[in-house]
């Protein structure tokens, strides 16, 4: 048995066998089987999460997924993040023949084989992102987005020194690539905390011997920091949000109320003028991106109704309500979601497939929304000055 990408550590009367591999690298899976089946360890830890098991696991039981329900449990942001990754290694295993996160199947495969106790060692992928979402900006969140959401539609060939460059990262990190080399402090939640977590994981993994399967970047940190006690729940924890954009997003709609009101008071029909200028622009516009987004008929009147009162909350957003509508209307799986791929290399595939006519519903009726409280907004100060 080959000991390369082997690292073997002692601690407290307990072996660890770290194997570092490539995400995107046949041979990886190979030296996994291998590892465990002649150590024949108490435990094997996964370099996994519960949900991203799940997805590996339940493929089949996850394409009948209703998107309805995935919106409504609040896991719209996981189902993007797993579109945005599951495209991401398409394009490597249609372009490089190879089947990115073998090795983490095969480890499941051999503990099951062994008898070992399987530990999925890895933080929830969805407090990583909210680590990550926390410590940027506006400005980077916007890039993120864009990068994520690109990342789905993208065809861009991957280069063989970008795959070299793959083998030594796991697919978060490789998929994010671009956007950590904007954002070093990004490098934290990324890698340094996973690696932390990591460490812990398996440090707490029940027997004497245990078998680490381990993207071959985070061994170096793991190797450092399993010598040390870390916090998991501490680690698992949500940043809390800033306060900031509540403040400002509540601000604007009491502001606009505020002028309304006095409006009324000093002349009512100014007021009842101000209230239906509000109405009618919110309303219009936001019904008008949903009708441009083919949205069904009920999900412009829905984005008509809600919009003058969803711009009045900033907890709410009228595309959501347009969008749970053509949603219900129009449920689609997730297999709709596998589809995108191809689908989104034609006009017809793209305006056709429900999940983009999903999206396309929410992101226009909010945007009509958004330009319907601008002129909306400075219709409502026009006619207060005047009144005044």
């Amino acid at each position: 048995m080959t000991e390369e990408n082997i690292t073997r550590l002692h601690i407290n009367n307990k072996e660890y066998i770290l194997i570092g591999t490539a995400h995107v690298s046949k041979q990886s899976a190979e030296q996994v089987k291998e590892v465990i089946e002649a150590e024949r360890p108490d435990s094997v830890c996964i370099e996994l999460d519960e949900q991203r098991y799940q997805s590996i696991t339940e493929g089949n039981k996850w394409k009948d997924t209703d998107i309805f329900q995935v919106i409504k449990d609040k896991k719209a942001t996981l189902l993007l993040m797993n579109l945005a990754i599951s495209s991401f290694q398409k394009r490597m295993a249609k372009q490089f023949d190879i089947n990115p996160g073998q090795e983490m199947i095969q480890g499941i495969e051999s503990a099951k084989d062994t008898g070992a106790e399987l530990v999925l060692a890895d933080r929830d992928i969805q407090v990583t992102f909210s680590r990550v979402w926390g410590n940027i900006g506006m400005k980077g969140k916007a890039l993120l987005l864009t990068q994520v959401v690109g990342s789905i539609f993208s065809n861009e060939k991957i280069s063989e020194e970008e795959l070299e460059k793959m083998k030594q990262q796991d697919t978060i990190n490789a998929m994010l690539q671009e956007f950590t080399d904007h954002f070093p402090k990004l490098k934290k939640p990324l890698i340094d905390e996973r690696d932390q977590y990591l460490s812990q994981k398996i440090k707490d993994a029940p027997g004497e011997k245990i078998v680490a399967v381990l993207g071959a970047a985070h061994v170096p940190g793991i190797t450092k920091e399993i010598k040390k006690e870390h916090d998991l729940k501490k680690l698992a924890e949500r940043p809390p949000k800033s306060k900031t954009p509540k403040i400002i997003g509540w601000a604007i709609p009491i502001f606009v109320l505020a002028l309304i009101a006095y409006t009324f008071l000093t002349n009512p029909t100014a007021g009842l003028q101000q209230a239906i200028s509000w109405f009618l622009w919110n309303g219009s516009l936001s019904a008008i991106g949903t009708i441009v987004a083919l949205g069904h008929p009920l999900a412009v009147l829905t984005a008509f109704i809600a919009a003058p009162f969803t711009s009045l909350n900033p907890l709410l957003a009228a595309g959501w309500f347009a969008g749970f509508v053509q949603a219900y209307i129009k449920r689609p799986n997730v297999a709709d979601f596998e589809r995108l791929s191809d689908d989104v290399h034609s006009v017809k595939g793209f305006w056709n497939n429900k999940v983009t006519r999903i999206l396309l519903v929410v992101v226009f009726a909010n945007i009509g929304s958004s330009l319907g409280t601008l002129f909306g907004g400075a219709d409502v100060i026009r006619v207060f000055i005047e009144n005044l």
